[in-house]
């Protein structure tokens, strides 16, 4: 028998399920589904993560998971969990190997007709100019002194180096830096990794997609966010490349070691951890942090790029073209916040592993030109079909520590995906339906299928309809490069 269908789930209302109590849970589980999405849910072992990340000490609240939830290390892709500061525990699965994969979106002034005819060229160019692919290599040369300086101060070095522009750092989810990042708790290997690659796209499910507006659900909120019908956007997905992954990498090893040694029972060795307070959590977290910071320049560099790519082609200036940020935000990471729990504010570390914040309205952490409506959440779907622009709501703050989830979320191993698109032209099947992709290699491209992910549509109603983020636009990809 499957250990998935051993994980009791009882149901709260259409869009919410509990995993009661056992064991040495310390919390219930909390699951963020409809009927659909949770047949395809429980194909695989999340469930049985989501209730095994609930043993873990200094848990708060519940262990929780959104739709878009799948299997992952430790931790289900999709899972939120909060610790108490004092108390509680840190983990690199609880975070991932892509520290800070995050989506960056760019508003324009073009609307659809001003690209008519143009596409295609349009994303040939932005893949001749934008490095992307397994091991892809950037421009830059950094020295180790130039890691450093990035790795401490992330999107600011990069505007500061002429890689944007400041009005950037306002709309960068906290300005694009982490507090607490020391280079000295970073291997050399991940220097090795991080010094080539900054200002690259990379592979697997990194993408640019060039889109439009084509559909607004609240006009109030989408103006504030600069954003209209027909208008031409583009979205980013992007990460801390090889330096996030070794990070992750050296720390589990040695989180592992320390569980041997303090005989801290878990569920699943994969959920290799230590206490916030310990040297070894203070120093994941200072690491964490550096390829944190790396994750944002490098968004930071790829947007600059994009932005003189977009003014030679159509040979329109800054200006006219009004490539603005409209935010960027990241998945993947565990942040020092405070949030009411029983009645009290507390102290916590919330693990987001693939999943977003979703602050609302009138929270210090929303940029000043966006808090007066809450903060913009961006939900990337499959490159046949959608993605959304979500809002923050005071509910996810109350509910999942102001969280939601990050994307569509796959229903098909990498894998499945290249056995199920055996013998498709998927390029040409994506540009009958008007989407132009251009991708590193054909096996980037099938294992990123449509059909590898859930409809992205399903997942963002249910957030929509739990209140922990509310629609405010539809974006429609047009022109897709892939790692």
């Amino acid at each position: 028998m499957n250990d998935q269908k051993k994980i009791r789930l009882e149901k709260i209302d259409d869009y919410r399920w509990r995993i009661p109590r056992t064991g040495k849970m310390q919390v219930e589980g909390l699951i963020y589904a409809d009927e659909r999405l949770l047949r395809e849910i429980r194909e695989d072992e999340s469930t049985k993560q989501v209730a095994n990340v609930a043993h873990l000490p200094g848990i708060l609240k519940y262990s929780l998971a959104m739709p878009d939830i799948h299997w992952g290390y430790g931790f289900p892709i999709g899972g939120v969990a909060a610790f108490d500061w004092q108390e509680g525990v840190i983990s690199p699965g609880g975070v991932g190997y892509d520290i800070n994969c995050g989506t960056r979106l760019i508003s324009t002034n073009l609307s659809v007709q001003d690209l008519k005819g143009k596409i295609k060229d349009l994303v040939n160019a932005l893949y001749q100019n934008i490095p992307s692919g397994v091991g892809s290599k950037g421009a830059l040369r950094l020295s180790v002194h130039e890691l450093r300086q990035v790795l401490k101060d992330g999107s600011a070095w990069a505007v500061g180096n002429g890689y944007g522009w400041p009005e950037d750092l306002e709309r960068t989810e906290d300005r694009g830096c982490m507090e607490g990042a020391n280079p000295e708790v970073i291997s050399d290997r991940a220097v090795d990794r991080g010094r080539p690659q900054l200002g690259t796209l990379g592979s697997g499910n990194h993408f640019l997609e060039v889109g439009f507006v084509d559909e607004i659900y609240n006009p109030q909120v989408a103006r504030v966010f600069g954003l209209r019908k027909d208008q031409v956007t583009v979205l980013l997905h992007s990460g801390s490349r090889g330096l996030g992954y070794q990070v992750c990498d050296d720390f589990l090893k040695k989180m592992g070691e320390r569980v041997r040694q303090s005989g801290l029972e878990l569920p699943d060795r994969q959920l290799a951890c230590d206490y916030i307070r310990s040297a070894t959590g203070q120093d994941y977290f200072s690491g964490m942090a550096c390829a944190a910071n790396y994750a944002w320049a490098n968004r930071q560099m790829l947007m600059h790029w994009t932005r003189e790519v977009f003014e030679r082609f159509l040979q329109m200036g800054p200006k006219e073209l009004g490539m603005h940020l409209v935010y960027d935000l990241c998945h993947n990471i565990a942040k020092r916040e405070w949030h009411m729990v029983d009645g009290e504010r507390r102290e916590v570390c919330v693990h987001r592993k693939g999943a977003t914040r979703a602050f609302p309205a009138g929270h210090p952490a929303v940029p000043e030109a966006y808090r007066d409506v809450g903060q913009p959440v961006l939900i990337p779907g499959d490159m046949g079909r959608y993605s959304f622009v979500l809002v923050g709501t005071e509910q996810a703050l109350d509910e999942t520590f102001g969280s939601t989830c990050h994307g569509a979320g796959r229903v098909q191993s990498r894998t499945q995906a290249k056995k199920a698109s055996k013998g498709r032209a998927l390029h040409r099947e994506l540009e009958d339906r008007g989407i132009f992709v251009m991708a590193a290699s054909r096996g980037t491209l099938v294992e990123e299928a449509p059909e590898a992910y859930k409809d992205v549509s399903q997942v963002v109603e249910v957030v929509h309809q739990a209140g922990i983020s509310r629609k405010v636009a539809r974006l429609r990809p047009w022109g897709v490069i892939k790692g």
